[in-house]
Order: C-alpha cells, then sequence, then structure tokens
C-alpha cells in the first residue's frame, strides 16, 4: 500500500509548487519501513497555532489507540505530523447546503491551505477540501504534493481541522474537525479500511463490501462466522427503496452508524485483516543469508516479532519437517540436530486473535522463515529465505464444492491435504499460486476435517474444514 508519487502536477495554468513543512513523529513503533504510518496533516491552523495541532493530533492519537481494534495492534503503527500552515484559521461555511436549516453556523469565508470547506455536495456537515470534486481538485494535488515531499512512504493520510464545528468526509484522503475524534476514527474506517456506513448514506454508496451486503441468507453471509454472536445479525439498512435490499452486521451498534460505539465484531475482523495484509508482524529475523561468520555450535536463530497487546502470535518451528519447537522467538541448534547434507528450519508465525474467528474464517495470513543449513564439511553456509502466504479456503461450510486459493509473494505452490479426524488422508491437491483450485467434496461424509498446507513438504499451517 505504500504510495510513491514523483511527477509534475498541472491545473490548467498552474504548477504546485514543491514545499517542505516542519514534520514530528508523535508515535514511534519502529522502522517506518516496518510499520504501518499514519500521516496527520494540518489544516486551518495558522503558523501561531501549530502547536496547538502537535497538542490536537496527540490528543487524537492517545483517542484512536484507545479503542478496539487499533489498541490491541498499537504496535504496529507509527503517527507522524505534518505542520502545514494556513493564513487563517477554520473552515468555509458558504451556508449554501440545503440541510442549513438545521444548523445554527454562521457564513464564514477563511484563506485555509487545503481550501476546508462545510457544505460540501451539498451537506452541511460534509467537510471537505472542496465544494465537490471539480472544486477539490487543485487541493488534492496540494494534498498529493505535500505528502511526496515530506512523507512520500505515507500509508493512510488525515486531515485535521481546526474547527470545533461537527464535519468530515472520507475518501482517499480523509477530512475531520475536532468535534470529537471519534468522527476522524470513523473516516479512517473508510479510507483505511474500506468500510461502509452503516446508516445509510445513499443510493450511490451502495456496495459489497466487509460490512455490507446484498446476501441474506445466513450460512452464506460473508460474516456468517459472527452470526448470533455480539450482536450481529443481518439487519437492512431501511424499510423500503434499494436501502431495503442492502443489510448490514450490526443494528445501531457500531462506530461505522453511530459515533460513540465500538467498531462492531465484524467491522474490526474487517480491519484485522487489513493490518496483516499490510504488514508482516515479523519484523527482522537472524541470521540473514550468509552473516554468520565461522560458524559454531549451538547454532541461535531468533525472530523480531511485531506483537499484538496482548500478544496472540503463535509460531511453530520445524527442523526437516520435524516439529522443533512452538510459541518462542529464539532457538538454539545443536550439532546432533543436523543431519550431513542439507537441513532446514522454518518457522510458520500466525496471529490466532479472537477478533478473528479462524477456525472457519475464509482467508487467514501466515508468515514463514526459512534457513537451509549445509552441513557437509562443517557448517558451509547458513541462508534465509521469507514467505508470506494468504490462504483462503471458500465456501467453509461446503457440501459439494470448496475452493482453495493461495496468495504469495513467492513462486512456491503449496499442497493440501485433507485429513479425517480419524487421521486418514482423503485427498492430496497442489495449490498454484493465485490460482484458485476447485475440490468436489461431495462423497464426504457430514463432520469436521482437517486442511494441512505444506511448502516444500514442511506443514506450514492446519485448519478445519466443515462438511455438511
Amino acid at each position: 500500500m505504500r504510495q510513491f508519487y514523483f511527477f509534475i502536477l498541472f491545473i490548467g495554468f498552474q504548477c504546485v509548487t514543491a514545499q517542505v513543512f516542519d514534520k514530528e513523529t508523535i508515535k514511534n513503533s519502529g522502522d517506518n519501513d516496518k510499520r504501518i504510518n499514519l500521516v496527520i496533516l494540518s489544516e486551518g491552523y495558522k503558523t501561531s497555532e501549530l502547536a496547538k495541532f502537535k497538542t490536537d493530533a496527540t490528543n487524537f492519537t492517545t483517542a484512536l489507540f484507545n479503542q478496539s481494534p487499533f489498541k490491541e495492534y498499537a504496535n504496529y503503527f507509527n503517527v507522524h505530523i505534518v505542520k502545514v500552515p494556513s493564513n487563517e484559521s477554520g473552515a468555509d461555511h458558504p451556508k449554501t447546503a440545503f440541510d442549513e436549516g438545521g444548523y445554527s453556523v454562521p457564513f464564514n469565508t477563511v484563506d485555509t491551505y487545503f481550501n476546508a470547506t462545510f457544505d460540501a455536495f451539498g451537506y452541511h456537515r460534509y467537510l471537505f477540501y472542496g465544494i465537490d470534486y471539480a472544486g477539490a481538485a487543485s487541493a488534492e494535488m496540494k494534498i498529493i504534493s505535500v505528502l511526496a515531499n515530506n512523507f512520500p512512504t505515507y500509508d493512510q493520510a488525515l486531515l485535521l481541522v481546526n474547527t470545533t464545528t461537527y464535519g468530515g468526509t472520507g475518501g482517499e484522503f480523509p477530512m475531520a474537525s475536532l468535534s470529537g475524534y471519534d468522527l476522524a476514527i470513523h473516516e479512517l474506517g473508510h479510507s483505511l479500511f474500506n468500510l461502509k456506513d452503516e446508516y445509510y448514506g445513499g443510493d450511490v454508496y451502495v456496495g459489497e463490501a466487509i460490512n455490507m451486503t446484498q446476501e441474506t441468507n445466513p450460512n452464506l453471509v460473508k460474516w456468517k462466522n459472527w452470526m448470533a454472536t455480539s450482536s450481529v445479525g443481518i439487519y437492512p439498512h431501511g424499510a423500503s427503496g434499494i436501502a431495503a435490499t442492502w443489510y448490514k452486521p450490526s443494528n445501531a451498534n457500531c462506530k461505522m452508524e453511530l459515533l460513540n460505539k465500538p467498531f462492531c465484531a465484524v467491522c474490526k475482523e474487517g480491519m484485522v485483516e487489513k493490518i496483516h495484509s499490510i504488514m508482516s508482524p515479523i519484523e527482522s529475523f537472524l541470521p540473514v543469508s550468509n552473516t554468520v561468520a565461522s560458524p559454531s555450535f549451538p547454532l541461535d536463530f531468533q525472530l523480531n516479532l511485531i506483537k499484538p497487546i496482548p500478544n496472540t502470535l503463535k509460531s511453530k518451528w520445524t527442523l526437516n519437517t520435524v516439529d522443533f519447537a512452538t510459541d518462542v522467538d529464539a532457538v538454539s541448534i545443536l550439532e546432533t540436530d543436523l543431519s550431513i547434507g542439507m537441513n532446514t528450519l522454518t518457522v510458520a508465525v500466525n496471529d490466532e486473535t479472537t477478533l478473528l474467528k479462524v477456525n472457519n474464517h475464509d482467508t487467514f495470513h501466515l508468515y514463514t522463515v526459512t534457513w537451509t543449513i549445509d552441513k557437509t564439511l562443517g557448517i558451509e553456509a547458513i541462508t534465509s529465505e521469507t514467505a508470506n502466504y494468504n490462504i483462503s479456503i471458500f465456501p467453509n461450510p461446503s457440501n459439494s464444492i470448496i475452493n482453495f486459493k493461495v496468495e504469495s509473494d513467492t513462486d512456491t505452490n503449496l499442497k493440501v491435504d485433507i485429513i479425517g479426524f480419524d487421521g486418514k488422508l482423503i485427498k492430496s491437491v497442489l495449490i498454484p499460486n493465485y490460482q484458485t483450485q476447485q475440490v468436489d467434496i461431495s462423497n464426504l461424509s457430514n463432520g469436521i476435517y482437517l486442511t494441512n498446507f505444506y511448502s516444500k513438504n514442511v506443514l506450514i499451517a492446519t485448519k478445519k474444514l466443515v462438511v455438511k
């Protein structure tokens, strides 16, 4: 998701010039290239108010990481601020929205860097960097330019606007006022995690998403694993029209519908999935290829993990396909542990947080490090390689066809064995990378089966398959 902009931006005859502003890190969990980088830009803060901006951004950051799932995954994030001064404070309020009668906010026009304005798209509470998309084009080029010149490796940017009047918008660059930090957190739900509003925002905003669907079958709905738990159900967005044909997992009990509520279980799961897809929990490992000079026994191998709070990462170490250790960050290998020739040590790491329904979850993420130890005449070499896997099993449960799909940053195909609970091998299938492999299971009896996933003959994961 890292974004790089290396181009010249033109709007008509106007060129957006490169500007470098003061920036500061207000939450540092680790190296930027091993963290999700949230960059907060100031909007509507004069130079004399930039100290206030830092305080506001810090307070927002504290509020953000006090809420689940940010609280559990705080170690995965860095937060940086870019101090962009405006000539005047606040945001425009042109009083052109159709719903102005419901608000007692005076007309206001101010000179701000990104042109923050209420009444965008005809709604007073829509605080955007333009009155509509055409009016926002110039400000959007400024946002892109500021990020490119000040923090090009951002993962998500947020514009914090110096006004206490309620308002905000999502989109690629979410914007929020200081009316309450839950609003900014809600907008990040849209922008960073692709969540939909769980209030009905209009027909133009409908679509299949983590927390929105037209599926009504509780056995097929994408949040089927959460049904009847955590108040999750299949709730219509409205009583009539198109709204009545779209459904959400929570009924007025999620931050994507009402502020000052927690995110619902389905949204949390989607957010954790997105965190895993962006960032591996393996921050570093030792040794890396051929960095051990004159190796001697015991040989030490170590992981440096980015751990959730509390730690829910599980690790499994295998040596020459035989189980060696579990749930430890380091192992030592003796000479007697190795065979003559090539030896393989693999550690597989996955997250077993209760925020995911891991036993019957369509997709799970797996991260591995493999060391090859050449013991021919002494230790000839120790080489290492990493792999990240997104493995999908769907639909699960099923009574006819099961699909397996693997997406990996390596060219290695995985093998999956379907095993009965009596331990007998029922079927073995090769899964090419980035291809969906269909398996006919219509001849299997109802029950629970195990699916064992192997990479180069090393068992890296076991998941349940339900046939019914």
